[in-house]
């Protein structure tokens, strides 16, 4: 077993949990149940994340692709791009004026001058019809997101660039009536969550303890926020015995903040793989959706290397749907990536091939095409949600 710490970020949260009042029931060294000092999961995945100096989303390099930890499904080739640059397209199409395009959590902008390639190929002038804003707080990601664009070819057509508060306050204080489609591709799984767990017939909550020489547990505390098991009830999630499942009040608060920010008609496009509360807690999720990633590689284990793995929970949409209506938005549209692929013509993308050339382009575009809707179950797991603002 690794040495504890093992990070420089376990060292601080192993200290910050040190210093912290708040206390939960765990297992000792001795494996008998004691009370120790905690934090809650919520903060310790926040700070394993977004820690300042060490969060995996604020240090290090590039996250995402062959040389990062995970793939997101735009980078099995430009079929996804082709696909919600159609869907712009129309939205934009039908308004007849020009429109603003932005991404939210947009990585190394790979996904989005992919967009711009395909939208510069299914209409002239796409520039004056479509601005594209970019949306990243990875200190490391802008300059990939240039180095994107330009090995699309699109030099001439650099997006705009903004960390989220950056990003936010423009919207904020904008005067533009330019409607937007404001898209997150696997945005949502990035939140931190809190993890309930139901233990003799009432809610408890996960929290973060440590045992000396030993490392981080969890512990069981307190619900700290009272209306947690309000939204379990609202969302129709009814936890078994022993049963754990996440809560995710940040996407509910990204969601507000849009709410607040965004017009009527402006619509935000929501890529992530998740469930309805019906199957996010259903009986063969006895603990929960909690994955980390690293290298390609996934485990149920959040406590090893604290700041370099990727953590992610499934999204529940169920309890999305909730916050976006409370956000004032309207469900405009809801189903799997691969029925939204569907939807929107991926079939006009399959181009004749006679199997001559197995790696010409005709064949690679096709078997784009089959992975997307067919591979592993993904476009499955992956659900499209569409909100228009009221």
């Amino acid at each position: 077993m690794a040495s504890f710490p093992d990070t420089p970020l376990a060292l601080q949260i192993a200290e910050r949990i040190s210093r912290s009042p708040q206390q939960g029931w765990g297992i000792a060294a001795n494996q008998k149940v004691t009370l120790l000092p905690c934090i809650t999961f919520y903060d310790y995945m926040e700070a394993c994340l977004y820690d300042e100096s060490y969060g995996y989303y604020r240090s290090g390099e590039a996250r995402v692709g062959k040389e990062g930890d995970f793939y997101t499904s735009s980078a099995i080739g430009s079929v996804m791009s082709e696909m919600l640059a159609r869907y712009a397209l129309k939205f934009q199409s039908a308004l007849g004026i020009p429109i603003g395009l932005a991404e939210w959590g947009a990585g190394t902008g790979r996904l989005s001058a992919g967009i711009a390639v395909s939208l510069r190929n299914l209409t002239p002038h796409w520039e004056s019809r479509f601005s594209q804003s970019l949306i990243d707080d990875h200190p490391g990601h802008r300059a990939k997101m240039m180095q994107s664009y330009h090995e699309a070819g699109l030099p001439d057509a650099p997006p705009r660039i903004y960390t989220s508060s950056e990003y936010a306050a423009k919207l904020a204080c904008s005067t533009s009536k330019a409607p937007l489609l404001l898209m997150a591709n696997e945005l949502l799984d990035a939140f931190p969550v809190h993890r309930m767990v139901r233990r003799g017939g009432e809610y408890r909550e996960l929290g973060v303890g440590v045992i000396p020489d030993h490392g981080f547990v969890y512990t069981e505390m307190t619900v700290t926020n009272g209306i947690f098991p309000q939204w379990l009830e609202r969302d129709g999630i009814k936890l078994r015995e022993g049963q754990i499942t996440e809560l995710c009040p940040g996407a509910r608060a990204w969601l507000l903040q849009l709410g607040r920010m965004l017009h009527k008609g402006d619509r935000v496009m929501l890529i992530d793989y998740g469930h309805e509360a019906e199957e996010y807690a259903a009986e063969h999720r006895m603990e929960g959706t909690l994955m980390t990633y690293s290298r390609h590689r996934a485990s149920d284990t959040p406590f090893l290397q604290a700041g370099e793995r990727d953590m992610t929970a499934h999204v529940c949409f169920t309890f999305i749907r909730s916050s976006a209506e409370e956000a004032g938005f309207q469900v405009q549209y809801y189903g799997t990536q691969k029925q939204f692929l569907l939807d929107n013509g991926i079939f006009e993308l399959l181009g004749v091939h006679d199997g001559m050339d197995p790696f010409g382009e005709e064949a690679r575009r096709n078997r784009a095409v089959r992975q997307l809707l067919l591979s592993d179950g993904m476009s499955e797991s992956f659900k499209v949600m569409i909100l228009e603002k009221e």
